[in-house]
C-alpha cells in the first residue's frame, strides 16, 4: 500500500492565500482576550466580536484583514481568542456591553473625534 503525503501539482491559489493570511496577520496587533483586563467577561467579548464581524461583513470589509480566530494561553489554560486589527478592535469595543466604563469611554472618544471633524451635514 502506497501512502501519498503531498501532491506533486503546484497549488498557486493556496500559496497566495497563505501569503495574504500571513500579510494580514502582521497587522493584527490586538487580542480580544485583552478586554478581560478591562472588565468584560468571555461571553461579552464573544458577543462583541460576533457583532463586530457582522458589521465588517455587511460593510463589505475583508474579514481576514481584521479578525483571525486563534488560541491563546491564559492562567495555564488554552482559550479561544481572536487577533484583531486596530479597526477590528475598535469595532469590538463599539459593539461591547455599554454598561462597562472602558466601552463608554471608547464610544464617547470616537464620537467626540467624529463631531470635532464636523462630519455631520
Amino acid at each position: 500500500m502506497q501512502v501519498s503525503i503531498y501532491k506533486l501539482e503546484h497549488q498557486y491559489a493556496d500559496s497566495i492565500t497563505n501569503f495574504m493570511d500571513f500579510y494580514y496577520g502582521l497587522r493584527l496587533y490586538y487580542f480580544a482576550s485583552d478586554l478581560l483586563y478591562d472588565g468584560l467577561s468571555p461571553k461579552q467579548i464573544s458577543e462583541a466580536v460576533t457583532k463586530a464581524m457582522n458589521v465588517a461583513k455587511y460593510a463589505k470589509l475583508n474579514l481576514k484583514e481584521h479578525f483571525k480566530p486563534v488560541f491563546s494561553s491564559m492562567d495555564n489554560e488554552v482559550i479561544s481568542d481572536c487577533k484583531l486589527s486596530r479597526l477590528g478592535y475598535g469595532l469590538v469595543l463599539m459593539n461591547a456591553e455599554t454598561k462597562l466604563l472602558v466601552v463608554g469611554k471608547w464610544q464617547l472618544k470616537v464620537l467626540e473625534r467624529f463631531l470635532d471633524g464636523d462630519h455631520i451635514h
